[in-house]
Formats: structure tokens, sequence, C-alpha cells
């Protein structure tokens, strides 16, 4: 197998992981916090250079996974679904926040037109980016999102929009613990997170949204909290502020709400900004850069500020726990979506988006191109010889594009559905030179692909019984959702991509 498509493993049966015993319930809570753009290397020399740290001293009372790896594509929408479904695209149908569906059709097209529309599941579905609330009410993600901006499809007859828990086609453990009298919360990036409620749209009785791409506030207009880093930092506290609250038996917003979840949660920005961002932006001291400083992965100046509020952010989550008399009986797991290519810097190569200018003459339907792109064509325009023509214009832009390798449907049905017949899976997925950024702006790195930079990433369990380890067994983060509920004492199997992936709990934590 080629050193690329060893990258694009998916599940935990294509890492070859043993099935473990289903064990009874160890803790009552589980505290998951995804730090976006973290990778192993940003963790271990965390812990080593701050040893007496709040993540050093989880990792003592911890199992660390230093050979971890998140999904490929590596962007953030099937990153964190595969965190709390157990599967990757090829049972959750979910490729990227920004995608392709050969059966839907644009919002407000009343699907008229022949079939086939880009699916947008992120900030652009909101009311009004204007502010933080993106137009509706925080701790009610659906009065966020605005039907007009929905892709639609035909039902039953009729056209419908589709809301982002009617896009994923597996149920999440959200739902799995509400059908076990658990309660559930999640704080996110976007309204769009509202996918993670599940097929059933009931999965989180408490899911806290703050828009990460609305205006900064003070800022220049159209600046958003990801254009500076202490504007990242200033959108992550207030779903700190979130997580706070429910430890103290509240909702996320700060009401009475009477318990404490089984499990909840959130992501955190301030990393990925400082992986990506150039410079000071609004609200920065000057002279702040950017990325790493060198290969090995020794954080700047800006990323070492957004490394230490994440672990403050963290020590103040770990201590309200131990306030509430909480911290003995919650698992704690920080793991990552995604993380960022290319840490060195010197690697960077900055390229143009012109993917849709080279298969303009092949039935070019969509891309998304990030540090890699994936490629649909029109379904009414798909052929074989299109699908021939495209793949011959793809490798005769190669060196102008930075194509590493191109994935075609020979290759793409070893790891997700058949594009023959699946209306999610795309017709080719370009992997790109490690370092290729799709961009004409100054952003230091992005993620998306299948380098190792964006899928080594961190993860650390941490709970009450274990005693500070290092696994260096290649694992997955779908493991990540059978692992909570089998900490939770709730059967894996009710998960349904662990049951299409055979994805097991992550080892070394059954009790």
């Amino acid at each position: 197998m080629s050193s690329v498509l060893k990258y694009i493993l998916t599940g935990a049966a294509a890492l070859g992981l043993v099935t473990a015993a289903h064990a009874k319930s160890s803790v009552d809570h589980v505290l998951l916090i995804s730090v976006d753009g973290m990778h192993e290397v940003d963790l271990r020399l965390w812990i080593e250079n701050h040893p007496n740290g709040v993540l050093a001293q989880l990792a003592k009372r911890g199992i660390t996974y230093s050979n971890a790896y998140t999904t490929a594509p590596s962007d953030s929408f099937p990153g964190m679904v595969a965190q709390v479904t157990g599967g990757t695209p090829y049972s959750a149908g979910v490729f990227y926040d920004d995608s392709y569906d050969r059966t839907f059709f644009p919002p407000n097209s009343n699907c008229a037109g022949a079939p086939g529309a880009e699916t947008t599941y992120a900030e652009n579905l909101d009311y009004n980016l204007n502010d933080v609330t993106g137009g509706g009410t925080l701790g009610k993600p659906l009065s966020q999102i605005n039907p007009k901006n929905l892709p639609m499809r035909r039902l039953n007859g009729q056209c419908v929009t589709v809301l982002p828990h009617q896009f994923i086609r597996v149920n999440t453990l959200f739902e799995v613990l509400r059908a076990h009298n658990m309660h559930t919360a999640w704080c996110d990036k976007h309204p769009a997170y509202e996918i993670l409620n599940g097929p059933s749209g009931k999965g989180i009785e408490d899911l806290f949204t703050p828009e990460i791409n609305s205006q900064l506030p003070g800022a220049p207009a159209g600046d958003d909290y990801t254009t500076s880093f202490k504007g990242a930092r200033t959108n992550d506290s207030i779903k700190v502020q979130a997580v706070l609250n429910e430890i103290g038996g509240l909702h996320s917003t700060g009401t009475a709400a009477g318990y404490v979840p089984a499990i909840f949660g959130m992501n955190f920005q301030a990393v990925s900004v400082g992986q990506k961002l150039a410079q000071s932006g609004y609200g920065d001291p000057a002279g702040l850069i950017g990325g790493y400083l060198d290969a090995a992965g020794d954080p700047g100046n800006a990323l070492t500020e957004q490394l230490t509020f994440v672990e403050g952010a963290i020590g103040q989550m770990v201590q309200k726990l131990k306030d509430n008399r909480l911290y003995d009986d919650t698992a704690i797991i920080i793991s990552a979506k995604h993380g960022q290519s290319p840490i060195n810097r010197a690697l960077r190569r900055a390229i143009p988006d012109t993917y849709s200018t080279v298969l303009a003459n092949d039935g070019y339907g969509f891309n998304i191109a990030d540090d890699a792109s994936l490629v649909w064509l029109k379904p009414n325009k798909r052929t074989p010889d299109t699908l021939r023509s495209s793949e011959a214009d793809l490798k005769a832009a190669s060196t102008a594009l930075g194509i590493k390798t191109i994935l075609d449907r020979d290759e793409l049905i070893k790891y997700y559905q058949d594009p023959e017949t699946d209306s999610r899976t795309p017709d080719f997925f370009v992997v790109s030179d490690k370092g290729v950024i799709y961009t004409t702006g100054t952003k230091l790195a992005e993620h998306g692909g299948v380098a190792d930079d964006d899928r080594h990433i961190g993860l650390l369990v941490s709970a009450p019984g274990l005693s500070g380890n290092t696994i260096s067994a290649p694992v997955a983060t779908t493991q990540i959702a059978p692992s909570i509920l089998e900490e939770l004492g709730v059967s894996w199997h009710e998960l349904q991509a662990v049951q299409i992936e055979h994805t097991q709990p992550l080892p070394g934590i059954s009790k």
C-alpha cells in the first residue's frame, strides 16, 4: 500500500484493532473537548514543557494515545461527526461542511431544474452574521438557522428543506443516551452543528452555538472572530462559560436546569486560528506571528498564547468539577476534529483554486479545496467519457495544482461508498503535495486533506482509575464514541455507524 493511501484508512476496523469487552459504567459524566487543530506533537510538547500544568495532571490520571488519527478528509464536520457516531463518511455520509449531493437542489429552488447541488452547512445558514447569536437565540440553534439558506430535496412528492440533522445518515451517541434517559449537552462554533442531534433531531437537550464567523465587535466591518488571536479566544470564552454553567447544574445560558449532563463539552477554535492566522489582528498586541517556529512543532508566540488560553480554560473546568465534587465521577476526553498542514512553514505553497476552470469542459459540478480537493461532476453530465476526460485534465494540471495523487472510483470504493450509486461520495479525491494550500490569501496552514499534519492529532483520555500510560498502537477518533458509551455503561453497539464499520472502543480504558 502506498504511503498516501495508508493515511486514508478509515475506521477502527481498517486499523486492525481488537475488540474490547463491554464494561459496566465507570463514571457518571463525560466531558468531551475538541481542541481543533491540535496535533499529537502540540499536546506532547505542551505537557513536556509544562509538567505541572493542567494537561499534564490530566495525563497522569489518563491514557495518552500517541498514534491517533482523525478522518479523511480531515474537515471539521466529518471530524466531529466521527467522535459522536463512531463512523466515517462511509456510513455517516458527511464528507465536508461544504460538499455536494447529487439528489439535492439549491436553496430556494423549489427543486426546479436538474438535481445536484452544493450542500453548505456552516455560517451561511445563519440569519445574521452581524452578531454572535447568528440572528437567533443562543441555546436554540434552530432559531439561528434561516430555512431559506438550506439545500432542498424531494421527499414523498414534496420539495422540502434539509436541516443539518436531516443530512447525517447514522445516529449519534447523544440520541443513544437520550433513549436511556440521560442528559446531553454540547457547544460548537456554528448553529449548523445542529447536525449532531442526529436523524431524530432530538439528541442534544442543550445545544449552544455562538457563531465564530460573526462580526468581531469593534473590528472593521467584515472581520469575524477568526481574524484575530484574541477574537478566537473571546468566542471560545463564551462556550467555556456555557460549559462551566453546565458543570454547575445550569443550562448553557445560565438558567436553571437541575442536572449535570452525562455527556457535554465544546470545541476550541483558538489553536486553529493560532496555526492559520499569519499575524496580529484587531485587539491583538503588535508582533504576534502565527504558526510554528520550526518543523519540530515548537509553537510561535501567537500559538503559545492560544495554547496557554486553552490550558487555562480546561483548568477552569477541572476546578469547577472539583468544587462540585464531580471530578472523581467524570471522564475527560481531549482530542481534535482535525490537525493543520503544514507545520513546517517552509513547505507552504499557496495555489489558487482553479479546479472549476481546469474541469470546465468536463461536466464540472462542484469542488471544495482547502489543502486537498473533493470534486463532483454534475449528475446530468457525468458519463464515462467525462469521468475519463476529467481525470486526464486533472493529471495534466498536476504540477500547477500541486497534485500528488488522484483517487478515482477504483480507489474511492476501497474506503467509501461507490460514487456510481452513492449521492455524496465525490468523483475524485485529489491528494495534494504536502504544504499545498488552495488560497490567494496569507493563511499559514489548512486542513481537509490526508497529510500527517492534517490527521495525526492529540488524544488524551483522563478518568478515575487510569494511571498515566501512553499507548502507541494506531487508533482513530471514531473510537471515541463507543468509548464514551462504554464509560457510561451503555452498549456501544446501539450506534449504527459502529455496527456498519465495526468500530471498537479505545484500548486500555475498559475496567
